[in-house]
C-alpha cells in the first residue's frame, strides 16, 4: 500500500491524522534536520500500521509518498 503523507514539523504533539484511505497528516516534534524528522515519521507510521514503512519520494519535502509493507 502506498500512502501520501503531509508532515507538520515542530508540533507539540506526535500523532497521525487520517484524512482518507491514502492521505494522512503526521505531526512531529522533530525539525527536518539530518533525517531526524523522517526517522520519527517512519517510527510513528510503523507503530500505527504495525508494518514496515519506507519513503518512496519526497525525502526532503513536507509531502511524501510512503510505502507500507
Amino acid at each position: 500500500m502506498v500512502i501520501s503523507v503531509k508532515v507538520k514539523f515542530g508540533s507539540d504533539k506526535r500523532e497521525i491524522e487520517k484524512i482518507d484511505e491514502t492521505n494522512y497528516i503526521v505531526f512531529l516534534k522533530e525539525r527536518p534536520v539530518k533525517g531526524k524528522a523522517n526517522k520519527e515519521m517512519l517510527q510513528l507510521l510503523e507503530k500505527y500500521f504495525n508494518k514496515n514503512a519506507k519513503i518512496i519520494s519526497g525525502k526532503t519535502l513536507s509531502k511524501k509518498l510512503v510505502k507500507i509493507e
